[in-house]
């Protein structure tokens, strides 16, 4: 069995598009990202920013924060799970903030552990694959 640091090369040329509200957060996940060599969409705090790229560009998973300068992350979840998108929620919260209809969807401690996110993105028993 793969440990999670051995995912991080599945990044490659991957579109992840990064929901943070917080910049040096945001900025930091887009850099270590980029040196993996993914193609970073976004990064925004703005859910219905968010929901814009969505529509409008290519995004293969994403990595999202569940708190967006008071407003709760989870539309943007939604739609990405509609569209059959992984993704991970990334957050310094509880598990029992993530709502029932996400059962399996990693909550992964801040700061983001690029290896552990990998895993839970791109392992072929992730929920929407």
């Amino acid at each position: 069995m793969k440990d999670a640091s051995s995912y991080t090369k599945l990044f490659k040329r991957r579109h992840i598009l990064i929901v943070e509200d917080e910049h040096f957060l945001a900025d930091k996940a887009r850099s270590k990202l980029e040196k993996l060599g993914a193609i970073v969409v976004g990064p925004t705090g703005n859910i219905e920013q968010a929901l814009k790229i969505i529509d409008e560009q290519r995004v293969d998973a994403a990595i999202l924060d569940i708190h967006l300068s008071g407003e709760l992350v989870f539309a943007v979840a939604d739609k990405l799970a509609e569209l059959g998108i992984a993704f991970v929620f990334a957050a310094a919260y509880k598990p029992s903030i993530i709502p029932d209809r996400f059962p399996g969807f990693l909550l992964c401690e801040k700061p983001l552990a690029l290896g552990q996110i990998a895993k839970a993105l791109f392992a072929p028993d992730h929920p929407n694959r």
